[in-house]
């Protein structure tokens, strides 16, 4: 089985894959889609949107796990956040790929087993899990790995209840 993580972000998505086989986990790749700030709003999120249908579509993840919105004390920044999940949920839609989602306190109990787990811990742990010589960079593709981790044990959102 295959999992696609993704950390949204306007500037930055993250995204990781990793499979899964029996209890082991295996790392496939992790990277970032970037969008240039000298971009309008909608190329911005037209470019994070063919990004990540191209790569659904060249790995074919089984299901799909998105950080869920959480409150913002940047209101703008919360704005830009929920308009690049919006995209990468409708490139999910688009290839009927489950999905789930998590905040980052769920992220942090599922990997640390302590919802205030600092960030280093998270890595760690998807660096041991993945049997990676370091921890993955940038902080975005980590997190998006950490996310593809947890999509094996939930329960997903059918693309038809999108």
């Amino acid at each position: 089985m295959i999992a696609l993580g993704f950390d949204p972000g306007l500037a930055t998505t993250g995204y990781g894959l990793v499979r899964k086989e029996g209890s082991r986990y295996f790392y496939i790749s992790h990277g970032t889609i970037r969008t240039p700030a000298i971009n309008d709003i909608a190329k911005r999120l037209a470019i994070i949107y063919q990004n990540a249908f191209d790569l659904i579509k060249e790995h074919k993840p089984d299901i799909i796990a998105i950080e869920r919105l959480y409150f913002e004390k940047n209101v703008t920044n919360g704005i830009y956040v929920a308009q690049a999940r919006g995209v990468l949920l409708l490139a999910t839609a688009h290839q009927q790929i489950p999905v789930v989602e998590f905040s980052p306190t769920e992220v942090k109990i599922a990997l640390v087993g302590y919802g205030r787990a600092e960030k280093i811990q998270v890595q760690n742990m998807v660096q041991r899990l993945l049997l990676l010589d370091e921890i993955p960079r940038p902080d975005d593709a980590a997190d998006a790995l950490a996310m593809a981790i947890c999509a094996f044990h939930i329960k997903p959102i059918h693309p038809g209840n999108i």
